[in-house]
């Protein structure tokens, strides 16, 4: 149905890195969201009136609760999609996490009204039935679910959109709740034991859990997080395809909101250079990366001196020596400079989020490594964590 729907109201649907096309894709899964679940709230409250179960209504106000998700979605796009103002220099692009957000918050309050419900079931057994009509509803409604969190999941991969796997998330963990009401009324009518709330209760964790991957997957890019592998190397390819390029460190992946990406990185370049060459190349590289990667960059230029045989297998030394020692540890930035009485090197080292040691006792410990391998030579050393 969403494949057919976007052939007709999204132009060009396949172009899914247009934010235009993006924008529509997330207003009609929202739309559609609405439309679904305001059916599968009349149809649930029916069958909790023709089967008596209390379980099944309150699972129909869950789906009305989720019609209310789906329009937090609609609108979370719609103002995700307005252009940078003087306001938002950066555009609205975040809005869309904060819609996340508030879809994560939606199904935890869902899950800790299950429980809530399911203890006081627990204390308080009520008899139920299963009619027939109710049960038909209830299946229909569990594939409709089952439906609903494909196509969520399905765009939500298209378009790059935690919002919509968090709106996956949900359709699932209503499907638990659904299949959970139908157990119990077809386990009362069949075994003569009423299991309502211990199967509320059961679902009910499983809902706070989903709720849980879905705030941290929505709440991660709005705190910041690393970018993803595969867009660090194609960066690092457009890049490194100018032979002017020496090397690249330093690259730092600012987002905000899907398709709205600044980054700064640091190039290596030959030292005798031509100023004016260089420059030429730095900025085609970043008219490259804006139409390329969709994404704004500011290059800064390290010098090197890539001829002198001196620094190179020096710098190739103190690389291994420093490998070796502290694994992971990367250093750029290498040069030796001429002090008044004798040569110095000098160098930047970058320290992984996760390495087991501080970046004072990895500074202390490289410039020992330094004293006791290059003893003539004295070496600045400064520390710096890796951003990728």
């Amino acid at each position: 149905m969403v494949t057919f729907l976007s052939r007709i109201f999204i132009r060009d649907c396949e172009r899914t890195g247009d934010p235009r096309v993006r924008t529509a894709y997330g207003m009609l899964c929202g739309a559609l969201g609405i439309a679904l679940n305001v059916l599968l709230f009349l149809g649930k409250y029916l069958a909790g009136i023709l089967s008596g179960s209390v379980a099944v209504s309150a699972d129909a106000f869950n789906n009305l609760s989720d019609a209310a998700s789906s329009a937090v979605t609609l609108i979370g796009f719609r103002f995700a999609s307005r252009k940078a103002d003087a306001g938002h220099p950066f555009g609205h692009g975040r809005i869309e996490y904060v819609a996340g957000l508030g879809v994560s918050a939606a199904i935890l309050l869902m899950g800790l009204g299950l429980l809530r419900s399911s203890v006081e079931k627990i204390r308080n057994p009520q008899p139920v039935r299963a009619d027939l009509a109710a049960v038909v509803i209830l299946l229909a409604s569990i594939c409709v679910k089952l439906y609903m969190c494909w196509y969520n999941r399905a765009v939500g991969k298209k378009i790059g959109s935690e919002t919509m796997k968090a709106v996956a998330l949900d359709s699932l963990s209503d499907c638990a709740a659904t299949a959970a009401v139908l157990f119990t009324l077809l386990f009362d009518s069949f075994a003569g034991k009423n299991i309502d709330g211990w199967c509320g209760l059961l679902v009910a964790c499983l809902v706070l859990w989903a709720g849980r991957c879905a705030a941290r997957d929505t709440l991660s890019p709005l705190l910041g997080e690393p970018p993803p592998k595969e867009f660090v190397d194609e960066v690092r390819a457009a890049v490194l395809a100018h032979p002017e390029i020496l090397g690249v460190h330093d690259l730092v992946v600012h987002d905000y909101g899907p398709g709205r990406r600044m980054i700064s990185l640091h190039v290596e370049v030959d030292g005798k250079g031509s100023v004016a060459e260089i420059h030429a190349v730095v900025d085609r590289i970043e008219q490259e990366l804006r139409s390329g990667l969709d994404c704004e960059a500011v290059i800064h230029t390290d010098p090197v001196e890539p001829d002198d045989p001196v620094e190179c297998t020096m710098r190739r030394e103190v690389a291994e020596k420093i490998g070796e020692r502290f694994s992971g540890v990367t250093i750029h930035d290498f040069r030796m400079t001429e002090e008044p009485d004798r040569p110095k090197m000098v160098f930047e080292v970058q320290i992984p989020y996760d390495y087991p040691e501080t970046n004072e006792e990895v500074k202390r410990g490289i410039e020992a490594l330094i004293a006791e391998n290059w003893r003539d030579i004295p070496a600045e050393v400064r520390v710096e964590q890796s951003y990728i």
